[in-house]
């Protein structure tokens, strides 16, 4: 696996509100994990879309992760021309620091925002270019993810396509390894 796609939910869809929740770390951590050992085997791209939450959570680790690996690349394939002109001053900033480290960004559309097809077209396109797919997913709290899955899937049905999944349980795990070698040590 040369490429992989890394989404997952929105902040707001966890209850994450701002970047100090201690949930991001364990987030990130778990993507962490997951990049490490593809990147052992391979992997060179990591492609998001830019949405916030999961996906620049996963950018931040990329970005740590090319001291250590710098043949890892990030690519950033929005699906619309601006998608930042709506949010918050803070967050603008925090995107436009992560696009200008990325070693690839480009709009799939190519034009602003004017309707949903958009972000359909964006995952269709994604999920067409990868050759696989890490998701923060619980299929008890369906929302966001769910459009990527159910297009990696068809795709998985006819051609080998890996579809990664970072589980609520996934993160259970890493909360009390923390918690176990802090009590430990």
């Amino acid at each position: 696996m040369k490429s992989i796609v890394v989404s997952g939910y929105k902040g707001h869809e966890l209850g994450i509100f701002d970047q100090k929740h201690k949930g991001i770390y364990f987030i990130k951590k778990a993507i962490e994990q997951r990049l490490r050992s593809l990147v052992e085997e391979g992997l060179e791209w990591v492609i998001i879309s830019g949405q916030l939450g999961v996906e620049l959570w996963a950018a931040e680790v990329v970005l740590q992760l090319k001291e250590e690996y710098p043949k890892l690349q990030l690519a950033v394939l929005t699906p619309f021309l601006q998608q930042e002109d709506r949010w918050q001053e803070a967050t603008k900033l925090y995107y436009q620091e992560i696009v200008q480290q990325a070693d690839f960004q480009d709009s799939i559309t190519r034009r602003s925002y004017d309707n949903p097809a958009q972000l359909r077209q964006k995952n269709e396109f994604l999920i067409a270019k990868a050759d696989g797919l890490l998701l923060l997913y619980d299929e008890e709290k369906p929302g966001s993810p769910t459009y990527y899955l159910e297009i990696a899937k068809k795709r998985e049905s006819f051609e080998h396509f890996p579809i990664l999944i970072i589980t609520p349980t996934d993160l259970d795990i890493l909360v009390q390894e923390e918690q176990y070698e802090s009590f430990d040590g």
